[in-house]
């Protein structure tokens, strides 16, 4: 359970949907809002982030987002689900994963913080729609020294 996580990203609430972007209440789109999220609980980035388009990796069927997650961050099995956790999501039925949020909620009434096109940063119930499109999870690491 990371706490950190949690309260970090909830700060986030509120900023507006931006393509691209990743600053704390002026704009971020989902991979901004982890990128945010990151610098703050756990440090300098890994490595930089190309540019991308909304339809990114699709074209080419490639996962990027889930062997990007494989590299930086720590694969957990679904059933472990904890705050704090990095929620990898496929949007459709064979399609890419390329769908990021940070569960903040377990149990009875589990919930996730997203930047969603057209809502911006949000806090989500982890409904049965939701919770199925869930394709994998993890941790993120300890702050780096």
């Amino acid at each position: 359970m990371r706490p950190d996580i949690v309260a970090q990203a909830r700060l986030w609430i509120g900023t507006p949907y931006r393509h691209q972007c990743r600053r704390l209440g002026a704009g971020a789109d989902c991979l901004g809002l982890v990128v945010g999220v990151w610098q703050a609980c756990v440090g300098e980035l890994p490595a930089s982030l190309p540019p991308y388009s909304p339809d990114w990796s699709e074209p080419q069927g490639d996962e990027r987002l889930w062997q990007a997650a494989q590299a930086y961050f720590r694969a957990k099995p679904q059933s472990q689900a904890s705050e704090g956790d990095l929620i990898l999501f496929r949007m459709r039925d064979g399609s890419v994963a390329k769908h990021l949020g940070i569960q903040s909620e377990v149990g009875a009434t589990p919930a996730f913080i997203h930047a969603y096109s057209g809502h911006g940063v949000v806090e989500s119930r982890l409904t049965p729609p939701w919770a199925r499109r869930v394709v994998a999870r993890f941790d993120f690491p300890e702050r780096s020294l």
